[in-house]
Order: C-alpha cells, then structure tokens, then sequence
C-alpha cells in the first residue's frame, strides 16, 4: 500500500513510523527544509500525560477577562475581522460547561494514556535520544486560593487514573531544590508522577532519520497547492514544484494549516491557530535550574529541562495566522524564569521563538476517517501534538492499514461536527 503523508511535525513523523512498521510504502511531504521546523520546533517540551484537558473548561470565561488585565498576562486577543475567529470561538465557550468539559477530556486522555504507553516502545525499537526525562511535572501555586482550587483538578486527576501529589512548599523544595532560594514566592504544588519532558524537535528528527532507514521518503520544500478529488476520492496532492504526489491513500497531518487545503474539497473543521512564545537558553547553574517540568499556575507559563538547555514557553495569543515574534513578545516566559529561577540560565543569549497551535473548539484532535474513504485526518491537537502523537500517530496508521485501533475511535472523527 502507498500512502502519502502531509506534513512533518511530530504528528506527521510518527504516523509515518507506524505506516512504515505495518509495511506501507510512505512518502511524507512538508514544505519546510526538514522535519519539525513549525509548531514542533520548540515547543513547552512537554510530555502531559496528567494535564491533558480542554482549554474549555468551566469557569475559563471568568478567568480569561481577568488574564485580559494582568501585566503579565498568559491571554492576548486581537479582535479580527474574521467570522472563522468569532464562531470557533463562539464554538469554544459552549464547551465551557461541566457536562462538556468531562466529555472532551475523556477522549484527550484516551488518546494520551494510548501515546504514554506506546512512547517507551518506540524508544526502545529506534534508540532515539531527546533529552527526554521521567520526573514529573509540578503545578507550582502561588496563593492558597490556587491550592485550594487545584482540589476539582485532583477529583478529575483520580477518576482518570492519573497519578499525583499534593505537596506543601518543602515537597516542591524536594522535587526542584532549586526552588529554595524562592521559596517565599509560592505556597505549594500539585505533581504530576506519570509526566515526562523532552525536545520534541531532537524526537522527530530523530526519528524522522530511522523512517528514512526503513524506506520511508521525505518531499521537503513541497508546499502543497491542492487536494486534487476524483470520483468521490482523493487522486492525489498537488505541489508547486514536484507536481503530484499519488498514493493509494492519504493521511492530513498538517495542524493549523490543515483547513485551508480541506475546506475546498468541502470538510470544515473549527480549527483556529492559537499562538504561542518559548524561549531557550543554556543552562549557568545546575543547582539554579530546574530539573523537570514546573508549571507556573498564575502566569501560565511552562519552565522545562531539556538537557543542558531551559525551555520556556506560555501565552495564547488569538491573532490569526501571524508569525511574527515582536520585540516584547517572550517578556512574560522571560520574566517567570527568572522570578523562579534566577540564575540558573543565561537569559542573555536565550532564543525566542512562536508557533501556532493548531486548536479545536472541544480540545480533541480530530482522528481518523475523512468523508473520502481514502483521506484520513491527524491533525487539531492544540498544545498536545507531543503529548499525543505516538498514541493519534499509531491509532490512525492502524486505521489506514485496514486494521482496528487499540483504543476506541468513538467520537474523535469529523463527524462530532456534522
């Protein structure tokens, strides 16, 4: 069987792995120079098994006005002229509600419980190395109200079987000793056992490169100009320099960019970029830095170790499908790490970045099936890609494969939006 996949982020790459393991003939086309150069490029790092959930959660309308306002705010929304802004937003706050938002995070957590027990398999087949590690993530809370509040989260947390602790200021201390020299800033913490961290970008490339081992082609500098659909089935992808590109079937991994080429062959999906900032840095001081993930419940903002590197990474900003990072874009990520952190990385030659997530109304990814019995779709995963993608990339392999999914596809389609 050939099958052709658009695009080479993390979703991409890994459901290419597993085409090529069930013994597909893959060609993977992306129009960047080389895998993971968008949205995988540098992102949180990552691996959130715990807080999977939907930004759509109750009570996040009163907390977004409120973020509106702060001087380090996590949320920044620019009213565009835009309809597909204001109904996938529209579309957003519906989920809102207690009903839906235990619906949506039932299926995410479907999804990365699958990818959480795929991840050491798939490392221990290619031996990939990025700088992947297994200590958790700490929700760090800086007033009481935060711990407080962090007691539904815990409720949630148990019924998914998602492992946690509760920890005063000593057991965040314990976890990242760093944390001592600040310890007057924040009051206790809700770890995450189950989570690890690691470079999404070194991952993909990675394994990218034992893709490419076993057979699997990479198109790189393709952009891809059309869908081209034949007698109810998709003939095959146009690009602007190769030409067409044909497979017996295909497989759209192409996050935020995925509409623009499904909307003409009419499949709409609410899928609205939402950008994000990180910047990176080297590591001055082990015993200042962090040692896994800390999230920083008041400004949003993820603190990451990668190696001998710092990764810091928050904000949603809702401003279409601009790439541009402004000069005081990476301020607040750049003001967290070094209110928790001081000195522990050289802020002075950190490298910012932005990216778009790819994000659905509900918070699920849409999987599976497209209306044209030879497309399938990967793509939606918002600020989850990494977290989700060996278990969405396994999944919809399978799928295309003519074989049945592990976990259940219920409800993870297109058609929730019919």
């Amino acid at each position: 069987m050939k099958v052709v996949v658009m695009g080479a982020g993390v979703i991409g790459v890994t459901t290419a792995y597993y085409l090529a393991k069930g013994g597909a003939e893959v060609t993977v086309l992306d129009r960047q120079i080389g895998p993971g150069l968008e949205t995988s490029y540098a992102n949180a790092g990552e691996l959130s098994y715990g807080m999977t959930s939907p930004w759509a959660a109750p009570g996040v309308p009163k907390k977004a006005l409120k973020w509106l306002f702060m001087k380090r705010r996590p949320l920044f929304i620019w009213p565009l002229i835009s309809p597909t802004m204001w109904v996938w937003g529209a579309q957003m706050l519906r989920n809102c509600d207690e009903t839906r938002y235990r619906v949506n995070k039932s299926r995410m957590v479907r999804i990365s419980n699958y990818s959480r027990d795929l991840l050491p398999d798939l490392i221990a087949e290619t031996g990939i190395s990025y700088d992947g590690r297994s200590q958790g993530t700490l929700q760090l809370f800086r007033t009481e109200k935060q711990l407080k509040g962090s007691k539904a989260d815990q409720e949630v947390l148990a019924e998914f079987d998602s492992p946690f602790e509760v920890l005063d200021r000593d057991g965040c201390i314990a976890a990242e000793p760093a944390l001592a020299r600040v310890r007057d800033k924040f009051v206790g913490g809700l770890r995450l056992t189950a989570d690890r961290t690691g470079d999404c970008r070194l991952f993909t490339q990675g394994l990218a490169d034992r893709c490419a081992e076993v057979g699997v082609e990479f198109q790189y500098g393709q952009s891809i100009r059309a869908i081209t659909v034949e007698n109810g089935r998709v003939a095959g992808i146009d690009t602007e320099i190769a030409g067409r590109f044909e497979g017996d079937a295909y497989v759209c991994a192409l996050g935020t960019y995925g509409p623009r080429l499904l909307n003409p062959i009419g499949i709409r999906l609410p899928i609205y970029p939402v950008k994000g900032y990180s910047v990176t840095l080297p590591v001055l001081d082990d015993e200042r830095a962090p040692q896994s993930t800390i999230m920083d419940e008041t400004h949003k903002v993820a603190i990451t170790r990668l190696g001998d590197r710092i990764r810091v990474a928050g904000t949603a900003e809702i401003a279409g499908y601009s790439n541009r990072l402004g000069p005081h874009a990476t301020d607040t990520v750049r003001y967290v790490v070094n209110d928790l952190f001081p000195g522990g990385g050289d802020l002075g030659r950190a490298e910012g970045w932005t990216g778009l997530r790819p994000m659905t109304p509900d918070g699920t990814p849409v999987l599976g099936k497209s209306p044209f019995d030879n497309l399938f779709l990967n793509t939606g995963h918002g600020t989850l890609g990494w977290t989700m993608a060996c278990g969405s990339g396994r999944a919809v392999a399978d799928m295309v494969l003519g074989q049945t999914p592990e976990i259940s596809m219920e409800d993870l389609g297109p058609e929730r939006y019919a």
